[in-house]
C-alpha cells in the first residue's frame, strides 16, 4: 500500500521508468510509484515528463504543484476515477436533498466533537461551550452552530484577536495544511466515481471542490493541532513537512487504527456515500484521535 509523501524543492527533472519515479537534482533519487501516495512540487523550475503525469494519474497519486511563494495552488486530478462513474455521476445528481441536509448536520457535529477533543487536550475551558453546542446542531446545520463554534474554537487557541481572515504565519499554516488535506478528499472522491463539483453545503460555482470541502470539515483539526503546537513559528520547510505529515497520523475507526490517507479518508468518505446512496443505511462513519 503507497504511502509515502515527496516533496521536491530543488530545481531538477521529474521522469519515469519502469514504474518508478525518477528525480533528477544533484543526485539521483528513484522511488517506485506503490509507494508514493503524494507528490507535492515545490520548486516552479522542476520539469516533469508527460509519461510521468500519465502514470501518476493511472496509479492514482495525489499530485500537488506549488506557486513561486511554494504555497500549493493547483493539483493533478483524473477526469474519472472509475469504471463506473457516468452511473455514480448519476447517483449524486439524485441524492436526496433530507439525506444531504442529514449528512451535513453529521459532519458538523463530528467537526465541533473533534474542535472540543482539542480544546480538552490542552486544557481550555471553552470546551464545554462547544459540547454545550452538540445537541443543538439541527438539520442541514440550520442555526449555525458551526460558525457559532468555531469563533470560541478559534478564541481559545489563538487569541480573542485572532480571526482566519487576517494575514498572518498561523493562517498561513493552517491554509497550507488544509490545501494539502483537501487535495486528498478531493483526490478519493474522484477515485471512488465522483465529482468535487457538487457539493452538500458548499455551493460556490467558483470553487472546483465544493463536495471536498464539505467532507474535509471534521479532519481539519488535525491541521489546527500541529498549528497550534507550532504556532510561534515561521512557515517554513520543517513546518511545512510537520503540516504534511498529518497525513501519516493515525486515527481509528470503529475500534482499528487506520493512517489518515492511507485508509482512513477512503473508509470515512465510502460510507457517506452509501449513506447517501442507500435509504437503509441508518450512519457514517466517524473517526478518534490516536494520541
Amino acid at each position: 500500500m503507497s504511502w509515502r509523501t515527496v516533496i521536491v524543492t530543488k530545481k531538477g527533472k521529474l521522469s519515469y521508468h519502469h514504474n518508478t519515479l525518477v528525480l533528477r537534482d544533484e543526485e539521483v533519487t528513484s522511488v517506485h510509484l506503490s509507494e508514493v501516495q503524494t507528490l507535492i512540487i515545490e520548486n516552479n523550475q522542476v520539469t516533469i515528463t508527460m509519461q510521468l503525469l500519465n502514470e501518476l494519474i493511472k496509479s492514482k497519486i495525489n499530485v500537488v504543484f506549488c506557486d513561486e511563494r511554494h504555497l500549493p495552488f493547483a493539483q493533478l486530478q483524473a477526469l474519472y476515477g472509475a469504471h463506473d462513474t457516468s452511473r455514480k455521476f448519476e447517483q449524486q445528481i439524485a441524492w436526496n436533498q433530507q439525506r444531504k441536509e442529514q449528512v451535513w448536520q453529521k459532519v458538523v457535529i463530528h467537526k465541533i466533537m473533534n474542535q472540543a477533543e482539542i480544546l480538552h487536550q490542552h486544557l481550555k475551558k471553552e470546551e464545554q461551550v462547544l459540547i454545550d453546542y452538540l445537541e443543538k446542531v439541527e438539520q442541514a446545520d440550520q442555526t449555525n452552530r458551526e460558525a457559532q463554534a468555531a469563533k470560541v474554537y478559534w478564541h481559545s487557541l489563538f487569541g480573542k484577536a485572532f480571526h482566519r481572515e487576517q494575514s498572518s504565519c498561523i493562517n498561513d499554516a493552517l491554509d497550507y495544511g488544509y490545501t494539502i488535506l483537501l487535495s486528498c478528499f478531493a483526490r478519493e472522491i474522484v477515485a471512488q466515481g465522483y465529482t468535487t463539483q457538487l457539493g452538500i453545503n458548499h455551493h460556490n460555482k467558483f470553487n472546483e471542490f465544493n463536495l471536498a470541502s464539505d467532507l474535509m470539515e471534521p479532519f481539519r483539526i488535525l491541521v489546527d493541532q500541529v498549528v497550534f503546537e507550532n504556532k510561534k513559528s515561521e512557515l517554513n520547510s520543517e513546518y511545512k513537512h510537520k503540516l504534511v505529515n498529518v497525513l501519516n497520523k493515525k486515527i481509528k475507526i470503529n475500534g482499528k487504527e487506520y493512517y489518515v490517507n492511507s485508509g482512513g479518508i477512503s473508509l470515512y468518505l465510502k460510507s457517506i456515500f452509501d449513506y447517501l446512496n442507500d435509504e437503509n443505511k441508518t450512519d457514517i462513519l466517524e473517526f478518534e484521535l490516536v494520541e
